[in-house]
């Protein structure tokens, strides 16, 4: 095979989107997919096959530092995770990008303002055509374009929960989503959180900038294909080489750029298994790979109401920003609350295995659902290593103190609008579904892997493009700021080395 002028590592978020900040420069790219097209099957909107039978899970195993080995909940298909995400497509906040003081202590500032990022959010928001509007929420900042897509309608039991929290004094917004709702509900009558997306209903990865990508003649992808690691020139400065294991066959390329976009934990892996002289890793002179890694202290909530059923198919349209910025009392920030798709007894009964499916069954039919969300802070000792092939998590989870505060604020905001039993649960480290931090930007080669615009300092020709680049995790959902950083970083890379 030729080698392309570009290779990418990954067709998720990052991947997928700078493959189409890309497509039309002429450049041959091509990128490589671990896994496979996600199959159109009945398994598909079965909650059973998904939540208890764990059909999608990935049968890799990871551990825990000094600890028990553990199954993530991590995919592997063409559109990475986003196959599966809620499709909550929602900005960082303009304080999120400044220092800002958290109970659990300070979340740095990002390499660049908000202002400078915002032209590269509505660019982003119109690749994964978004539902949203704005003016609801009084956090949201600025938008140089507005949404180009009404919201997802609140269904009735949903509209009902928005005018009891406005009746509190709150300020429910929609929530902006990557989601066809119209074409989603034809292919079958259920939410879309958690389910893979085997149709178009979801403006997922591939559904959206993948598939605009591939309309360019210069752009392919390879499917199947495991990157087992990078290695450099003679010198170190640059890499010469992708090694990758493809149906069973060894394979070697060596394309002018890599674009590393294999998520946050596996981009980590990918270099900290890379051979290197000081046997560090690669892009590591700062010794901060695979470091710093963040996944959101998160829980769920259900308000339950006996007398009172909620019918919803898929429920995941509002969301609440009161508490983003402080505690609603003038005191440090809480974080984002946002409506969970609708959960059923089967998704119930494959976290609570011991109570009767009745039970669970009545519960989930009288609740609505909620997903509490704060930010995990970055910790150089909170991070990703290896162990030969193995995959090694050391979590030390950070500003717990918010999350409890964010559940006890919102237990009393919903026992006032009427809900007398209020039940929560932490997630755990089975869903790194927003991972991010692992390979951090900054302006400092001395305290960060890359540069603003996501090139490795140590090798001039290594991007890494994903949620390994994030700063900060802020408190909501992190595809979009993924997204816009990867248009922004082609853009970037047009006007230099593709610039001659």
């Amino acid at each position: 095979m030729a080698n392309p002028d570009i290779v990418i590592i990954g067709s998720g978020i990052g991947g997928a989107t700078i493959a189409s900040g890309l497509a039309g420069s002429g450049a041959s790219i091509l990128i490589l997919e671990r896994g496979e097209p996600l199959p159109a099957t009945p398994h598909a909107r079965s909650t059973r096959s998904i939540f208890i039978d764990e059909h999608y899970r990935p049968k890799e195993m990871w551990r825990e530092a000094g600890g028990a080995a553990f199954n993530p909940g991590n995919y592997y298909y063409v559109g990475g995770n986003s196959k599966f995400f809620g499709a909550v497509l929602i900005r960082y906040r303009k304080e999120d990008f400044s220092e800002l003081e958290h109970f659990g202590g300070v979340s740095p500032a990002w390499p660049f303002s908000y202002d400078e990022f915002e032209p590269w959010y509505s660019k982003a928001e119109q690749l994964f055509r978004v539902r949203g509007t704005l003016g609801e929420d009084p956090t949201e900042p600025f938008h140089s374009i507005p949404y180009a897509f009404r919201p997802v309608p609140d269904e009735p039991p949903i509209a009902r929960a928005r005018a009891e929290l406005k009746s509190l004094g709150l300020h429910p917004a929609s929530l902006p989503l990557g989601v066809d709702i119209e074409t989603w509900l034809k292919e079958g009558r259920t939410g879309w959180d958690a389910f893979p997306n085997t149709g178009q209903g979801k403006i997922d990865a591939q559904t959206g900038p993948l598939t605009a990508a591939l309309t360019d003649k210069n752009i392919r992808l390879e499917t199947g294909a495991h990157v087992d690691w990078l290695e450099t020139s003679p010198d170190g400065k640059a890499i010469a080489a992708i090694h990758y294991t493809q149906d069973g066959a060894q394979k070697t390329l060596s394309p002018k750029l890599v674009i590393l976009s294999a998520g946050a934990i596996n981009s980590a892996a990918i270099l900290l298994r890379s051979p290197s002289a000081k046997g560090k890793g690669l892009a590591n002179s700062s010794d901060q790979v695979g470091r710093n890694f963040m996944n959101h202290n998160s829980s769920a909530m259900l308000a339950i109401d006996p007398r009172r059923r909620n019918d919803s198919v898929y429920q995941k349209t509002l969301m609440l920003n009161d508490y983003y910025l402080s505690d609603g009392k003038g005191g440090k920030p809480l974080g984002n609350v946002q409506l969970l798709g609708k959960i059923d007894g089967n998704m119930l009964k494959a976290n609570v295995k011991t109570m009767p499916k009745f039970v669970l069954d009545f519960m989930a039919g009288h609740a609505v659902d909620w997903y509490l969300m704060c930010e995990d802070l970055p910790d150089p000792e909170s991070r990703i290593m290896v162990d030969g092939k193995e995959i090694v998590m050391q979590w030390r989870r950070s500003n717990m103190q918010s999350l409890e505060g964010l559940t006890k604020v919102m237990r009393e905001n919903l026992r006032a609008c009427g809900y007398p039993i209020v039940l929560s649960r932490p997630f755990d480290k089975r869903t790194p579904s927003h991972q991010c931090g692992t390979v951090k930007m900054g302006n400092d080669p001395a305290t960060s892997p890359l540069d603003p615009f996501c090139r490795a300092w140590d090798h001039r020709n290594l991007f890494v493009v994903d949620g390994g680049f994030l700063p900060t995790s802020a408190a909501v959902n992190p595809a979009l700021s993924i997204a816009a950083q990867a248009l922004r970083v082609a853009d970037y890379i047009r006007k230099t080395e593709l610039a001659a």
